[in-house]
């Protein structure tokens, strides 16, 4: 019989009802809220209008002790937007194309039972959290979190120039398709960016990044260096020149940051070889850059139109993830 104790617990799933089985996955919610002692738990299915935010803060009214996920990372940073700071417990079931955020923590893609009984008993890790905030041409601005990163520019364009069937279809491979369409008309832009107080700097690029998580889809590593538990941000700025200039971003997160990183005698190579300008990066608790033109802008994979302006900022241990004990953190 259920206990009283046991009885306040409860526990409710945010889910997208286009990526994934719904009667598979409450019935495996409730069946381990049931084997945990916990009360009957509260489906919240997203709609158009309600990509989750709003039902994530249903969910916390309603005083659950622990809130699950499933959905693809857009679905993921809308929940987290809603939980962040509040210390109650986020399970992610991966459900979408990419679960990037998913993949860099090395959470069980095909186990999400794992995920559930880690969410009840309480097995957590705190980790950071993004917050963007948007200047539109018009002086008008808005915050959004961010669980993976923040791209203005390039990337965010070739989000827009992809497929909604070919993504359905494939996966992340549409995105190649994506990037082929804007390559072919891609042009540097002026940013005016500066890093936590220090000062102002400008340059010519072609996408500006600011990553909570580093790695990309197929195991790519864009910033092998950055930490979901540092409480830092970690900035990416694409330049490429000249007609060889794209070899040379593609050499640096392929080859080098995927593939020679993960050896000793690459990492020596690398230390001998020096800097490559075609991608710097940088690190703070805060960055901000700002374009003379509307720019185009995404927020983990999703479109947020254009805005002359993109602030971000790290917000430390915001969300308490479930983590099995299967997961290491130790290279988080």
């Amino acid at each position: 019989m259920m206990t009283t104790a046991a009885a306040m617990h409860r526990v409710a799933l945010v889910y997208n009802p286009i990526k994934v089985n719904e009667t598979q996955l409450k019935t495996l919610v409730a069946s381990i809220a049931e084997e945990a002692g916990w009360s009957p738990p509260l489906w919240l299915p997203t709609t158009i209008e309600d990509a989750g935010q709003g039902l994530t803060r249903q969910a916390l009214a309603e005083g659950v002790s622990a809130v699950l996920v499933a959905g693809g990372d857009g679905t993921v940073r809308a929940v987290a937007e809603a939980i962040a700071d509040t210390g109650v417990t986020l399970g992610i079931l991966p459900s979408g194309t990419g679960n990037l955020f998913a993949r860099n923590l090395g959470l069980p893609l095909t186990d999400p039972a794992a995920i559930i009984r880690a969410a009840l008993a309480g097995r957590t890790l705190p980790v950071d959290l993004g917050w963007a905030t948007l200047t539109r041409e018009d002086g008008s601005s808005e915050t959004h979190a961010f669980v993976v990163l923040a791209g203005m520019g390039l990337d965010a364009d070739m989000i827009a120039n992809t497929r909604p069937d070919l993504k359905k279809s494939v996966g992340w491979v549409a995105y190649v398709d994506g990037a082929a369409r804007s390559l072919a008309a891609a042009k540097p832009f002026r940013i005016v960016y500066q890093l936590d107080e220090s000062r102002l700097h400008s340059t010519k690029v072609y996408s500006v990044l600011f990553a909570n998580c580093g790695m990309l889809p197929a195991g790519i590593s864009l910033i092998p260096t950055a930490s979901i538990t540092d409480g830092t941000l970690d900035i990416a700025i694409i330049q490429p020149s000249g007609p060889f200039g794209w070899l040379g971003v593609w050499r640096k997160i392929w080859w080098d940051n995927s593939v020679l990183r993960r050896f000793r005698a690459g990492r020596l190579v690398l230390e001998r070889r020096g800097r490559d300008a075609s991608v710097r990066y940088l690190r703070g608790v805060a960055a901000e850059a700002a374009s003379t033109h509307p720019t185009p802008i995404e927020l983990d994979g999703d479109e947020f139109g254009t805005a002359v302006r993109l602030h971000c900022r790290a917000d430390p241990e915001a969300l308490t993830l479930a983590i099995p004990d299967s997961v290491s953190t130790d290279a988080l």
